[in-house]
């Protein structure tokens, strides 16, 4: 969480602002009402003076991403992504009033709480990988609750494919308590093995109120400090007394510091949590997982996409009946927006004449003698 005050919030048509929720080093989430249907939505918002290629990048590919996967029960729902009327890309996503950022340092929580919830996010990040996609940065800030008390894991902004084209550049991006090994060291940017140990030190931090290798006392746990802990991997045992020793030895396997002594998948690490709560003798919680055919459909995700993908604005082609004269006045200073008419009937705009148009909605009509053209506006 940054400690600047949020950026101005955007004016979107058919949405209205209500307050702001958050401000981070890229991005201000603010609470907004959409107006039809009616309900309460988190848009969140790119800051203006930062956006660059990579930034659209990422930006595209965490809107892809969560597309493909917020179908899933335990996946943060968006709701549409485009670029505001001053020229900041925005996603708009369910609203959760809550998330695990304090909690679990504030209060203990149940055991059978958080057996739950494993199962759950578990299931996420399977779908996740069987749909090819990691998402890279699981910890407890970036599991969200709904208003109905569900679980659902969120910020996919750093996700990256599970088979890396060759000649990819690999970007590290780390949270350092939650980070398996081989990523403090910088050897993958990120695996399948690495989200197992991830989820594994989000469960082990909500039950002991600490991440894995935190020690008690000022000044114990710094950056560097920490890194050196996990490169050791020396496991400790999360001391309470409600806690089955079974849960202890299913967490000290998916934080071993050998990736390929963790369980080999999501699914595995929840499955063993899932015997637990049969110990235990409480329900169930359903591995919640998406059939081969749904991960098999449709276009992967472009995580290379930096373009700044806003409305839509179809031409229709037409022969002009304008004198010669007037058609080449049309068609003057491309560079500056204008749009041209003419036999091509295409319309060249350049980013920032774009960004300028996009009103909200509706059409644009371009007159000319007994010829009309409509530039329709795609929308919020």
């Amino acid at each position: 969480m940054s400690s600047r005050l949020p950026s101005t919030p955007p004016g979107l048509s058919g949405f209205t602002y209500v307050r702001p929720l958050g401000a981070g080093g890229f991005a201000d989430v603010f609470l907004f009402e959409q107006n039809l249907p009616r309900r309460p939505v988190a848009v969140k918002v790119l800051l203006e003076d930062i956006v660059d290629e990579n930034l659209l990048r990422m930006f595209n590919a965490e809107a892809d991403v969560m597309a493909r996967l917020s179908a899933h029960p335990s996946i943060l729902t968006i709701y549409e992504a485009s670029i505001s009327a001053d020229g900041r890309p925005y996603l708009v996503m369910e609203y959760c009033p809550t998330s695990l950022t304090n909690r679990y340092r504030r209060e203990v929580i149940p055991v059978t709480e958080v057996l739950q919830l494993g199962v759950k996010i578990g299931s996420a990040l399977e779908t996740a990988h069987r749909a090819g996609l990691l998402h890279r940065d699981i910890k407890p800030s970036n599991i969200l609750i709904t208003t109905f008390g569900s679980p659902v894991l969120s910020d996919f902004g750093i996700a990256a494919a599970v088979e890396s084209r060759p000649g990819t550049e690999e970007v590290f991006a780390m949270s350092v308590p939650w980070s398996a090994p081989e990523v403090v060291d910088e050897k993958v940017s990120g695996s399948v093995a690495a989200e197992v140990w991830s989820l594994g030190a989000t469960v082990y931090s909500l039950l002991a109120g600490r991440s894995p290798f935190e020690r008690p006392g000022k000044g114990q746990n710094t950056r560097e400090q920490l890194k050196a802990r996990i490169r050791k991997a020396a496991y400790t045992p999360i001391g309470r007394d409600d806690v089955p020793a079974q849960l202890d030895a299913v967490l000290a396997r998916a934080l071993s510091r050998d990736p390929a002594a963790r369980h080999p998948s999501a699914a595995a690490f929840a499955h063993d949590l899932q015997l637990i709560q049969h110990q235990m003798g409480v329900p169930h919680t359903a591995l919640e997982v998406a059939v081969d055919e749904w991960a098999a459909a449709g276009a992967s995700v472009d995580f290379a996409d930096d373009d700044a993908r806003g409305p839509v604005r179809p031409s229709v082609a037409y022969e002009s009946r304008r004198p010669a004269r007037v058609r080449e006045a049309a068609q003057r200073r491309p560079d500056e927006g204008t749009i041209l008419a003419g036999s091509e009937g295409r319309s060249r705009l350049s980013l920032g004449a774009k960004l300028g148009l996009f009103i909200g909605g509706g059409a644009l009509l371009v007159l000319g003698g007994a010829v009309t053209t409509f530039l329709l506006l795609g929308g919020s």
